[in-house]
């Protein structure tokens, strides 16, 4: 006895089939999205922790020729790429956020919220060349 609605020897999925297998799709890519978000923030902090610290070897350099920190980019020789949102590739900006006697912070904010909840990735480092995310985006 043959089905309701199939021809013999005809083979086909049914909507019930093809629908189930949508369904299926849909779970698995809602799994899997919100970890590559988070697999391509953490590629973009990479950027971040290496202007970092080149910026700190800068300003150790700065220090050990002069004996004081600087309290700006330039004095240390850094040059902060051109931002994307400026039509250039950097995802951050970098700017000396504190000096004093004995130390300093330099921090690195993100100018694209990554992943579009109104917060922007912060990296800070310090004199000690300790790497830390002040804000997680």
């Amino acid at each position: 006895m043959r089905e309701k609605g199939k021809k013999c020897g005809q083979a086909g999925f049914t909507l019930t089939e093809i629908l189930i297998v949508i369904v299926l799709i849909g779970i698995l890519v809602g799994l899997t999205v919100p970890r590559y978000l988070r697999t391509t923030t953490r590629a973009k902090a990479t950027e971040a922790k290496l202007m970092l610290k080149e910026a700190y070897n800068l300003q150790r350099a700065y220090y050990y020729e002069y004996d004081v920190y600087a309290g700006d980019l330039d004095a240390i020789g850094f040059e902060q790429e051109r931002l994307k949102t400026e039509g250039g590739n950097a995802r951050y900006r970098v700017e000396i956020v504190s000096v004093s006697d004995t130390g300093f912070v330099i921090q690195a904010t993100s100018v694209i919220d990554f992943d579009k909840d109104g917060t922007m990735n912060v990296w800070t480092i310090n004199q000690e060349g300790i790497l830390t995310q002040t804000v997680a985006d």
